[in-house]
C-alpha cells in the first residue's frame, strides 16, 4: 500500500503493534478487538465534551483583556474569533467524518505527509500541551482550594491528588468519564448563564459599538485591524474543540457526531461568549471593566448585589472548570499516545486496552508520571506559555494536511465535507496567528521565552524520534 512502510527488523520492533496492518485499521472500527476502546459516546456527549474543553477559567479574565483593546465593541472580537477558529474547526470536523482516530492530528499527518517524523513532533506537541495545562490547572487548583479552606495547604502534593483522582476516574471508564465532564460543563456554563440572566435588563443602554479613543481622539469608525486584535486575544478561548478528535473511537456513530460535535460546540460557545461581552459591556463601563481584576466577577456583584457570598459560588465554579480542564486533558492525552500507538509511532504497550474497563490503562499510568515529574519541576508556567503556540503549529499542519487528502485522487469522502478554500485559508491564518503571538512576545518583558521553549519542544521531539527510530508507522484509514 502507499501508505505503509517496511517494518524495521531489530531491537526496536519494540515500537511495532502487535497486530497486522489490516487489522489495525478495521479493530478500531470493531468491538470484539483486545485494542479496541469502547464506543458509548453520543451525539450530545461528544458536543458537551468540546463544550466543556472551550468553556473554562480563562473567559474571566480575557473579557478585561478584550475590554481594553475595543472597548463596548468586544462581542465583535468573540464574532471574529469564532470565525477564525471556524476555519480550523470544520477542518477538524472533515477529517473526524474522513477518519475518526483516536490518533488525531498524527494520524491525518501521517495519512497526508507520510512523514513519520513530522506526525511524531505533531502528536507529542498536543500531548505536551495537554500536560502542562494539566501541571498547572492541578496547581492553581490545589490554591484555590487552599484560599476557599482558609489553610496553608502543601500546593504539589494536593495537586498530585488531583492528577491521581483523575487518573482513577479516566481508568474507570469513558462513560464516567464523560458524566463528571457533563457535571463540570453544566457548573461552568451556570456561571456564565448566571451573569447573562441577571444582566440582561440592562442591555440596550450604551452603545456598543464605542471603542476607546485612537490617535487624535478619533472614535467614528471601528478599524478592522482593531478588531483582529481583539480576535487574537479571545481565539484562544475558542481551543479546545480539537480535543474532540481523539476520542473519536469512543463515538458511536463518529462519523456524523463528531463533526456535529465539533461545530455545535464552537457555535454554542460563541453565542455564550457574545451574550457576556454584551452583558459585561451593558452592565459596567468597559474603562472599569478593563482595569479589574475580576471583571466577569464585578459584573456579577453589580448586576446582583442581592446575591450574598457570590465570591464563595464563583471559587466553586473556577474549581470546577479547572477540574474539568484536567480530566478533558487526561483523556485527550492518554487516547492521543493510545492512538499513537497503533500507528507504531510509540511504543505497543501504550496501545493495550484494560480487557474490562477498555481503557488505554498503560497510556493513563505514564501520563500520571510525567504529570507528576512535571509538577514537582518547577518552572510549569514557561511551559504552559509555549503550548499556544504549539497548538497553532498543529492546527497549520492539519489544515495543509486537509488540503493534501482532498487533493490526493481516490482518497475517501468524509460524510462532513468543506471546500479545499476553507483548510487552505485556516493554515494561513494560524500561521499569521503564530507571526503575531511571537511578534507580541518579543516586545514584553521576558515575552522570549515561550517562543523559545515551543522551539525546544519541537526540536526534543524531533530528538527522541531519531533516537528511537519507531518502526513500522501506518496510515490506514
Amino acid at each position: 500500500s502507499a501508505n505503509q512502510w517496511s517494518p524495521r527488523s531489530g531491537p526496536l520492533s519494540f515500537f511495532s503493534c502487535p497486530i497486522p496492518h489490516r487489522a489495525q485499521s478495521e479493530t478500531t472500527m470493531s468491538a470484539p478487538d483486545d485494542h479496541a476502546l469502547h464506543r458509548s459516546l453520543s451525539a450530545w456527549q461528544v458536543a458537551l465534551y468540546g463544550l466543556g474543553s472551550m468553556l473554562g477559567a480563562g473567559i474571566y479574565a480575557l473579557v478585561g483583556k478584550a475590554a481594553d483593546t475595543l472597548g463596548n465593541a468586544i462581542w465583535l472580537a468573540f464574532l471574529a474569533a469564532m470565525v477564525v477558529a471556524l476555519l480550523t474547526g470544520l477542518s477538524y470536523a472533515c477529517v473526524g467524518s474522513r477518519h475518526p482516530k483516536a490518533g488525531g492530528a498524527a494520524f491525518v499527518t501521517q495519512r497526508a505527509l507520510r512523514r513519520p517524523w513530522l506526525s511524531y513532533v505533531v502528536g507529542l506537541c498536543v500531548t505536551m500541551s495537554g500536560l502542562t495545562s494539566m501541571a498547572t490547572g492541578s496547581q492553581a487548583m490545589a490554591e484555590t482550594l487552599g484560599k476557599g479552606l482558609g489553610v496553608d495547604l502543601p500546593v504539589k502534593l494536593v495537586a498530585i491528588a488531583i492528577v491521581l483522582l483523575v487518573g482513577l476516574l479516566i481508568y474507570r471508564g469513558i462513560r464516567e468519564s464523560m458524566w463528571a465532564n457533563i457535571v463540570c460543563t453544566v457548573v461552568e456554563a451556570s456561571g456564565l448563564l448566571f451573569i447573562i440572566v441577571v444582566g440582561m435588563r440592562f442591555w440596550g443602554g450604551v452603545d456598543y459599538f464605542e471603542t476607546p479613543p485612537r490617535e487624535g481622539g478619533a472614535v467614528d469608525a471601528i478599524p478592522l485591524m482593531l478588531i483582529l486584535q481583539g480576535a487574537v486575544v479571545m481565539f484562544f478561548s475558542f481551543i479546545g474543540f480539537e480535543d474532540v478528535l481523539n476520542v473519536s473511537e469512543e463515538v458511536k456513530n463518529p462519523k456524523r457526531d463528531v463533526p456535529l460535535g465539533i461545530v455545535g460546540a464552537m457555535v454554542v460557545a460563541t453565542l455564550i461568549y457574545m451574550a457576556v461581552a454584551i452583558t459585561a459591556v451593558s452592565v459596567m463601563p468597559w474603562k472599569e471593566l478593563a482595569a479589574s481584576k475580576a471583571p466577569l466577577m464585578d459584573v456579577a456583584k453589580a448586576a446582583a448585589p442581592w446575591f450574598r457570598n457570590i465570591d464563595s459560588v464563583y471559587l466553586v465554579i473556577t474549581l470546577f472548570a479547572i477540574g474539568n480542564t484536567a480530566l478533558l486533558n487526561y483523556i485527550m492525552g492518554s487516547r492521543l499516545l493510545y492512538g499513537m500507538s497503533r500507528q507504531g509511532l510509540l511504543p505497543a504497550p501504550l496501545g493495550r486496552v484494560h480487557p474490562k474497563r477498555r481503557t488505554p490503562h498503560f497510556a493513563i499510568l505514564v501520563l500520571f508520571g510525567v504529570v507528576t515529574a512535571l509538577i514537582l519541576s518547577g518552572g510549569v508556567k514557561q511551559l504552559a506559555e509555549s503550548t499556544v503556540l504549539l497548538l497553532l503549529m498543529v492546527f497549520s499542519v492539519v489544515n495543509f494536511s486537509l488540503v493534501v487528502l482532498k487533493l490526493r485522487p481516490g482518497e475517501p469522502r468524509g460524510s462532513f465535507e468543506v471546500p479545499v478554500f476553507v483548510p487552505a485559508l485556516g493554515a494561513l491564518v494560524c500561521l499569521v496567528l503564530i507571526g503575531v503571538r511571537v511578534a507580541s512576545s518579543w516586545s514584553a518583558e521576558g515575552g522570549w521565552v515561550a517562543p523559545v521553549v515551543a522551539l525546544g519542544i519541537v526540536l526534543a521531539s524531533l530528538a527522541l524520534y531519531f533516537t528511537t527510530r519507531p518502526a513500522n508507522p501506518v496510515a490506514e484509514g
